[in-house]
């Protein structure tokens, strides 16, 4: 085998350009503004680890630092993208990391933010929803309603949601979209739940063992809230073994509950006591107590949004 040293002198003569293009790399990495007050700053750095060093100063040069170049994450042209470069000395050497900037922390932290929204077949356009973009001329109630459960919050949690009721398109689910948002900035977990799906979800459920550990996590959510109640197709199992369960250990333990419906309490009360084994107006009447108990009732009004779009 040849000597390491022969083969590197037969390179250079291979390629005369090498030390001239070196030269002119090492000139520019020396000029560049941010490397310049690195090394004013650190004089005790020696020409040999600077040399020694110049890949590490160069891929510095290359790289963007705290954002100045990018318009969002998906566009930042660094190597690792979301993290400048941090140059350092230790122990008389050149040391190159990276740290993460600001877009990367931003985006991080709503990454964060967005899964306390956990959501069970709801619309994307509903869990972007947010208070600023629904027409308070029409929903002023309502959306007052969600403003006083947010000021709660700085005491503690509340113990009562809304069971919002109103016609068909009037925007009630896009108002739970927009609470959630509000909850996920307070650092509060919600769960959107479409209550047709929620049924079919269970009873999916009893073919693999795990609708204990479905129930449960409905019930623990910081808050729940239970879209188009009395829509599914009703049963007194359901009705009194899943969401009879769900409401009174969430009425034992204080946790508030958010209902959309097309029906107002009473008319719910009836839709509820009507199954396929008869009207059961007393069981039914139990799961209204159990509403009232976790929620407080608001009626939303305006025009058909599905409509209008």
């Amino acid at each position: 085998m040849k000597p390491v040293q022969s083969t590197l002198q037969k390179w250079l003569a291979e390629n005369k350009n090498f030390q001239e293009n070196y030269a002119k790399i090492k000139a520019e990495v020396l000029q560049d503004p941010d490397i310049k007050e690195f090394l004013l700053h650190h004089p005790q750095i020696s020409d040999k680890e600077i040399n020694r060093s110049l890949i590490k100063l160069y891929e510095y040069k290359t790289q963007s630092k705290q954002c100045d170049r990018c318009k969002s994450l998906q566009d930042c042209p660094n190597m690792l993208k979301g993290y400048s470069p941090i140059l350092q000395v230790v122990g008389g050497e050149i040391h190159l990391s990276y740290e993460k900037c600001h877009t990367r922390i931003a985006y991080e932290k709503e990454q964060q933010q967005q899964k306390l929204i956990q959501s069970l077949y709801m619309p994307k356009d509903i869990l972007q929803a947010s208070i600023q973009d629904i027409d308070g001329s029409e929903r002023g109630t309502a959306i007052q309603a969600l403003i006083n459960f947010l000021k709660q919050l700085k005491s503690g949690l509340p113990r009562k949601g809304l069971y919002l009721h109103g016609k068909f398109g009037v925007g009630k689910t896009y108002l739970l979209g927009a609470l959630a948002n509000e909850l996920k900035k307070a650092n509060i977990s919600s769960m959107l739940i479409y209550m047709p799906e929620m049924v079919r979800e269970i009873r999916g459920s009893l073919k693999d063992d795990s609708i204990n550990e479905k129930v449960e996590f409905f019930k623990k959510a910081d808050v729940l809230m239970l879209d188009d109640i009395g829509a599914e197709l009703q049963s007194a199992w359901f009705r009194d073994e899943i969401l009879g369960s769900i409401l009174q250990y969430r009425m034992m333990e204080g946790l508030p509950v958010f209902f959309t419906s097309n029906y107002t309490l009473n008319q719910l009360e009836s839709q509820l006591a009507s199954t396929k084994d008869g009207v059961e107006q007393v069981k039914a009447g139990r799961i209204i107590e159990r509403i009232k108990q976790v929620s407080r009732e608001v009626s939303v009004e305006g025009s058909n949004r599905r409509e209008n779009d």
